[in-house]
């Protein structure tokens, strides 16, 4: 039965370059490597502010965001405004004869 890599710390670097196929001085330590990770893309404190607003929010989940009303109500009702029109502007020339060609 094979033991995990956890319990044998010490066979996990050999395994890890064994399997890489790179000599020893071509790595780097893990502990050197461990230490350079990237810095979290937002800060963990914004981020927990954040879950908690959408979270408590008591609105709808598409109108919690802070530009989502825009998104979600203001452009549809103005397509749906701007095709009434040009529905009734079409109906209106139409019963008046205007734009037709002879």
């Amino acid at each position: 039965m094979m033991r995990s890599l956890s319990r044998c710390p010490r066979l996990y670097p050999d395994l890890l370059r064994s399997l890489l196929g790179v000599s020893r001085s071509q790595l780097l330590p893990l502990s050197l490597l461990a230490r350079m990770t990237e810095a979290p893309f937002s800060p963990r404190e914004r981020i927990f502010k954040l879950q908690q607003y959408y979270q408590n929010t008591h609105k709808h989940t598409y109108l919690k965001g802070r530009y989502d009303m825009i998104t979600s109500v203001a452009i549809p009702l103005a397509l749906a405004a701007s095709s009434l029109f040009l529905i009734g502007r079409g109906v209106y020339n139409m019963s008046h004869g205007i734009g037709k060609k002879e």
